[in-house]
């Protein structure tokens, strides 16, 4: 299973980025999801979540401007983010609790996958 990040890049305050994230690989279901994000020296933090039925979380500095998503037939999940800030600049990580056909036959549980990041930059 992987999860493929993108959607990252420089952008002026004030601007709009939309992430997206894609899973892929034998796959019976996701269940939760999240996008998280690091600044240097700072720790990873989570930035918005999504159940499998849609219910959201938000970091609240970023309530109001981010809107995350998801497509379960794509398996992709995606950040809308608007009125970007400097201090919204960090890798954005997207991660997700995975079911595969195998974790189901033996029982083990759906485990959490993290995708490789992308950078976003919100600078004038």
């Amino acid at each position: 299973v992987q999860l493929q990040a993108s959607g990252g890049g420089l952008v002026q305050p004030g601007g709009s980025l939309r992430l997206s994230c894609v899973a892929s690989g034998p796959i019976f279901s996701i269940n939760r999801m999240g996008w998280y994000r690091q600044a240097p020296g700072k720790e990873r933090e989570l930035v918005a979540g999504i159940s499998s039925g849609g219910t959201t979380n938000y970091l609240d500095s970023v309530k109001g401007r981010f809107t995350i998503s998801r497509d379960n037939a794509k398996n992709t999940m995606y950040l809308q983010m608007n009125s970007l800030k400097p201090e919204d600049t960090a890798v954005y990580y997207c991660n997700a609790d995975i079911l595969t056909p195998l974790d189901k036959v033996r029982f083990t549980g759906s485990r959490s996958y993290w995708g490789q990041g992308t950078l976003v930059t919100v600078s004038s």
